[in-house]
């Protein structure tokens, strides 16, 4: 999983449709020859990398109001399969946790929607009107509140049918938190 500049340029690159493939080793050859092929230009304009309060480690406020369930999911993908979970909790604490593994092999963010639309399905059978839905996903999180186009087509029908299951609460909202707190 990259991590630091590597996530940071990951992110950039999502506005392009350019998926990057972190590599184990690099030869010294290879980059000799990437860089003999894609020389440096006076045109040369290096990207902007600033990214707001990047000092901020992470902050988390999660209202607490009486009516509203909160529903936490959450996947794990790696060689032994793909398993997702979700827990929905109540206005009274009361906690529904679930888990499945899927049968087949998949992404990290389509897991990311298979475990957030198994929670809404435990929500829908718990009659939830009101409910905040709270992920480490921050891809699926901003598509689900409208801040993030899904251009990926395999996304879309996942968004629909999130965008469809949200219809039958009264409320519901998507919030983000680190990984370290789901």
């Amino acid at each position: 999983m990259p991590t630091g500049r590597l996530a940071k340029w990951q992110i950039l690159l999502t506005e392009f449709d350019i998926v990057y493939i972190t590599h184990t080793a690099m030869k010294d050859q290879d980059l000799e020859n990437h860089l003999d092929e894609n020389l440096v230009d006076d045109k040369y304009q290096p990207l902007s990398t600033y990214f707001p309060d990047e000092e901020v480690n992470s902050v988390e406020v999660i209202p607490e109001d009486t009516n509203a369930w909160k529903m936490f999911f959450d996947r794990v993908v790696n060689a032994k399969g793909v398993e997702i979970g979700a827990i929905l909790i109540s206005p009274t604490g009361q906690h529904y946790p679930a888990t499945a593994r899927l049968w087949f092999f998949c992404t990290n963010n389509t897991a990311e929607y298979e475990a957030c639309i198994m929670g809404m399905n435990m929500a829908v059978k718990q009659d939830v009107e009101e409910l905040l839905i709270i992920g480490d996903s921050d891809l699926i999180i901003r598509q689900d509140q409208g801040e993030c186009e899904t251009r990926d087509i395999k996304f879309i029908p996942y968004r629909k049918h999130v965008e469809d299951l949200s219809k039958r609460f009264k409320s519901v909202e998507f919030m983000y938190i680190p990984q370290i707190h789901n």
